[in-house]
């Protein structure tokens, strides 16, 4: 079961049953999104264990959620993550709850995740979101600074701890 914590403005676009608070059975975990008001418009999912970006296009909004594990397959084997894992994230990911954004941190990691892609999109102009999710991974955040620094190195370690037949 995946847990989507969401912004009020992307949850005002859903209209999801909302629930109080809930926990993902997979092993990432929760997951938060909000949307970018880019043209055409852009969902951005973090991951609150690892802070792993994943941008992938909102339209259709209603589909988002049905459409996101395909988009987090792209963004983990880009990372390197083995199959299984991969496999089993998918497979926790086919009931879909919505929740309010708990998580202030995280809350605050989407922001800078937002500015720094705005900016990452007029300077580098990268033409895929997986490229641009990918930069977004490399950045330093700071509720990590008791572990591993950058979210991609949160995913490597959490990957690797050798259960699944994890790489």
């Amino acid at each position: 079961m995946l847990y989507l914590y969401c912004t009020h403005k992307l949850l005002k676009r859903l209209k999801p049953e909302v629930i109080e608070v809930g926990s993902s059975t997979a092993k990432l975990g929760n997951w938060y999104a909000t949307v970018l008001p880019w043209k055409p418009q852009i969902a951005m999912l973090v991951n609150e264990r690892t802070l792993l970006p994943v941008l992938m296009p909102l339209a259709p909004a209603a589909s988002m959620a049905a459409r996101f594990p395909g988009a987090l397959v792209e963004i983990l084997a880009a990372h390197g993550v083995s199959r299984p894992f991969i496999d089993s994230e998918v497979s926790q990911m086919q009931v879909v709850k919505y929740a309010r954004t708990q998580n202030r941190s995280v809350v605050g990691i989407m922001t800078q995740f937002a500015y720094l892609a705005e900016a990452y999109r007029a300077c580098d102009k990268p033409d895929e979101l997986i490229a641009l999710s990918l930069k977004l991974a490399r950045t330093p955040c700071s509720p990590l600074y008791k572990g591993p620094v950058f979210p991609e190195e949160a995913l490597k370690e959490l990957t690797s701890d050798g259960t699944d037949g994890q790489a």
